[in-house]
């Protein structure tokens, strides 16, 4: 029997995986009366060389995702990969807004070039004590990016989701912490590790997408201990 989900461009799988509301891999919890709000902005598009394909005929392989590379300097999670993001403002309207409003500030993305697909439940984020809405978005056109605070971001990448799926390039993160020890996906892109959070993220949209191939979720490999 055919998956007519296989017969979907990218974008519809996309907006069809949002709709899958089975629940992402546990994270430790916060402690939700003194969790801060913050929204992350998850942002697909045609890859620059693919833009003349027809939109049915575009597939996870010719995508890209907008992420980031965290200054070394930071206090909080430095040098790690990320989604463009951030606390929610008074002044923010919704996550929408402030996800937005993050990426904006952080690659000088122009937020009329972005549709709002939809957003997955918020999600708890171990460090700090956030919680998080991950609003996924689609570019409706090639859109700039760039590094605008050198003191924030060091590097700011349209990552191909190609390299991504990639079973080459995934394995099983570990990583310590006072409260046990936690396993999620991760993606190895270009030297750079992509794991925690955003790999959970990334990892549940490929599933849920119908994009996933075939890894070895048996190659353990230890990220760091968390105090």
């Amino acid at each position: 029997m055919t998956d007519t989900s296989l017969l979907l461009g990218a974008r519809e799988q996309l907006i069809r995986g949002l709709q899958d509301r089975r629940a992402l891999r546990d994270l430790p919890p916060v402690v939700e009366a003194q969790a801060r709000r913050s929204a992350v902005l998850v942002l697909f598009g045609q890859r620059p060389d693919r833009m003349h394909l027809a939109p049915a005929s575009v597939t996870a392989a010719d995508l890209d995702l907008l992420l980031e590379v965290r200054a070394d300097t930071l206090r909080s999670h430095p040098g790690e990969v990320s989604f463009p993001g951030g606390s929610v403002d008074p002044e923010d309207i919704d996550a929408v807004d402030t996800a937005l409003r993050e990426a904006e500030e952080e690659t000088g993305l122009d937020r009329t070039g972005v549709e709002i697909l939809g957003a997955l439940p918020d999600l708890p984020l171990l460090a700090n004590n956030f919680v998080v809405t991950p609003v996924v978005g689609w570019r409706t056109r090639t859109l700039p990016v760039c590094v605008m605070d050198h003191g924030e971001t060091h590097e700011v990448r349209l990552t191909s989701v190609d390299d991504l799926l990639n079973p080459e390039n995934r394995f099983t993160s570990v990583f310590r912490h006072e409260r046990g020890d936690f396993r999620g996906p991760a993606f190895d892109i270009g030297g750079a590790t992509v794991w925690g959070f955003t790999a959970l993220v990334i990892d549940h949209l490929f599933e849920a997408s119908g994009w996933t191939r075939p890894w070895d979720d048996g190659d353990l490999r230890d990220i760091f201990t968390l105090q």
